[in-house]
């Protein structure tokens, strides 16, 4: 047991934020944390920390746990550079191998009767060090820092940085730290897709327990065998990652459901029974034992129905022309940095058509310039496009929620904005609230209503699905589905991508890649190395590797076998030499000899991990 809550109450101004919280977490359990906006699920990680304290109930912690917390916007602050802030966690491992090289150095000149002693304490720090791999700390910081996207950057002072830049350094040193518990509020917030799947590959390997906030449904599934849903202030817990959760979530209510039922048909039966049958002399004994019964009943209350998700609707007025944008050739630049050279773009009627890539890599930049009106760029007649802006830019932030949409949204009454807003999960207590004060979460469903009254024909989306909660992202997924226009969006969420795009373009090293088919096609593709369809590419496949990029990639894997091979021979032979060396302490020259062998092996392999971090 690291962890365990029972009985714990909390809230706010006295209204409770959780409400009779009971759940253990266990060594290396893997669980998931689910639930609406403003559910309480921070406030829960904050108990389970100690930064808060119940109102009612204990929290109880293993003695001297370890634990790893990510924050939401948990920036890292430092004034080291980003190796070195890594490096900081591996101070131990700095001092066990400069003792032991000092230890080993003193070899030289010891006398006999010192041998032993300083033998006997090579072999101590040796054992610690393999133990603790120490050996292997640099590799492990470049491996985190270049899974995470910092390779490159590990000279640059760390408060130089951006706010999701420190935030992922955070999460890069709890990773390299190793917690028994790492707790981890919407850790994939600032993450592109790439290294998304490198997290979910470094955490299945992960040692201690995994405790998830996340609105990223791939993460959850893959990642998590246990989901606490959080929901009117109560928790259930669910055995299974998201999506069975939701199997199980829907068969639990129908369930409570049918024998809510059950039993109300069973106290409407008695009931009639004893009122039909208790003033009569005759059956007054069997309509008393119906009473009787009916008292002993422990009555179910009906089960509350899941809350209702929010409901988007998408329209169009007019059909377009059958090709919508057109953009036969373009450079693309931001702030003086160049983003594609040579590329070309061409969106069809009806596709719904993601773009993907790398932070960084100018996709929201790209949406931009498509509806900047540049003379480059080709609008298809009736075109009429529609564009969600991920910082909800065109609300504004002093206005109150109602007058925001209804100025965007002149042509409608106040009933009918209301009902608009009110579908889009837009809370009574909000509409009267100016729109800074409202959460990401609401802002964002308050942007997605007033895009559903442009009735757009081409909707140009740039993330959004940031700050929804899980319901109103597969809100979101329904109505796109059904939607009979035209879709262009940029989205880091894997699980919404795949439910909407038939097309992807890709902006990979600097060119713009079309490919025909679905997100699980285009992985596949990608990991298989083909090339796109020829069917309407704009860029042949430059985006995928050549026969001769795939033979290097190739030799460079089998080099990296063959190191990792050797690295592995030569940990035996360092183990081996130790054990000689506490053996024949007393025989110098064995000794001496013993030292050298040493000093040669920790060369080789200092030069073999040279190698080795720069093929990786």
């Amino acid at each position: 047991m690291l962890v365990t809550l029972d009985g714990v109450t909390f809230g706010y101004d006295g209204v409770p934020n959780v409400q009779d919280v009971s759940f253990t977490i266990g060594e290396k359990e893997r669980v998931g944390v689910v639930g609406g906006n403003g559910e309480g699920k921070t406030t829960l990680l904050r108990l389970i920390l100690g930064e808060l304290s119940p109102d009612a109930g204990t929290v109880t912690r293993k003695n001297g746990i370890r634990i790893g917390y990510l924050e939401q916007s948990g920036g890292f602050t430092s004034d080291s550079t980003v190796y070195g802030a890594m490096k900081e966690v591996f101070a131990e491992d700095e001092a066990l191998l400069a003792r032991k090289e000092e230890a080993e150095r003193a070899l030289g000149t010891a006398t006999k009767e010192e041998l032993p002693a300083l033998s006997a304490r090579i072999e101590a720090l040796a054992k610690r060090i393999a133990a603790r791999d120490s050996y292997h700390y640099e590799v492990r910081i470049k491996t985190v820092l270049g899974g995470m996207g910092f390779e490159g950057m590990y000279t640059q002072k760390v408060d130089t940085m951006s706010g999701g830049e420190r935030t992922k350094l955070k999460l890069c040193r709890l990773l390299l730290e190793e917690p028994e518990l790492l707790i981890l509020d919407e850790p994939t917030n600032h993450l592109d897709i790439k290294t998304l799947f490198w997290l979910e590959d470094y955490l299945t390997g992960f040692k201690g327990a995994l405790l998830v906030v996340s609105h990223d449904r791939y993460f959850l599934d893959r990642l998590t065998a246990r989901t606490l849903e959080l929901e009117h202030g109560r928790l259930t817990s669910f055995k299974g990652n998201y999506s069975k959760y939701k199997v199980l979530k829907d068969e639990r209510y129908k369930e409570a459901l049918r024998a809510y039922e059950r039993q109300r048909e069973e106290i409407e039966k008695l009931q009639d029974y004893v009122n039909r049958n208790i003033v009569r002399a005759t059956t007054a004994k069997s309509a008393l034992s119906r009473v009787n019964k009916l008292e002993r009943m422990d009555v179910l209350e009906r089960p509350v129905p899941p809350p209702e998700p929010p409901r988007f609707v998408f329209k169009t007025e007019e059909r377009p022309y059958e090709r919508v944008i057109d953009v036969p050739a373009f450079d693309l630049t931001a702030d003086g940095k160049p983003l594609l050279k040579c590329a070309s773009f061409t969106l069809m009627r009806g596709e719904k058509c993601a773009l993907v890539g790398d932070n960084g890599t100018g996709k929201s930049t790209l949406l931009k310039f498509l509806l900047s009106g540049d003379p480059r760029v080709r609008l298809g007649r009736l075109v009429k496009p529609a564009y969600y802006d991920q910082e909800n830019a065109d609300l504004d932030p002093e206005a109150r929620t109602l007058d925001a949409f209804w100025e965007r949204a002149v042509g409608l009454s106040q009933t009918q904005a209301r009902k608009i807003l009110a579908q889009a999960g837009i809370t009574a207590g909000d509409i009267d609230k100016k729109v800074r004060e409202l959460s990401g979460g609401m802002r964002a469903k308050l942007a997605l209503a007033v895009l559903e009254t442009e009735n757009g024909n081409v909707l140009v989306l740039d993330e959004p699905t940031n700050h929804l909660d899980l319901a109103a992202r597969e809100a979101l997924e329904e109505a796109l589905k059904t939607y009979d226009g035209t879709i262009l969006f940029v989205s880091h969420d894997r699980r919404f991508i795949e439910q909407i795009a038939t097309s992807l373009y890709c902006i990979e090293d600097g060119a713009l890649v079309y490919f025909k088919g679905s997100y699980a096609d285009f992985l596949a593709a990608k990991r298989k190395v083909v090339p796109p369809p020829a069917e309407k590419t704009v860029k042949k496949a430059e985006g995928y590797r050549s026969k001769e990029e795939r033979a290097r990639e190739a030799q460079t894997r089998n080099r990296i076998r063959e190191i990792e091979t050797r690295l592995e021979a030569l940990e035996a032979e360092e183990a081996a030499l130790n054990e000689q060396l506490a053996a024949d302490a007393s025989d110098y020259g064995k000794v001496r000899r013993i030292t050298e062998a040493l000093a040669n092996l920790h060369a080789e392999s200092d030069a073999l991990y040279a190698e080795y971090e720069k093929l990786i």
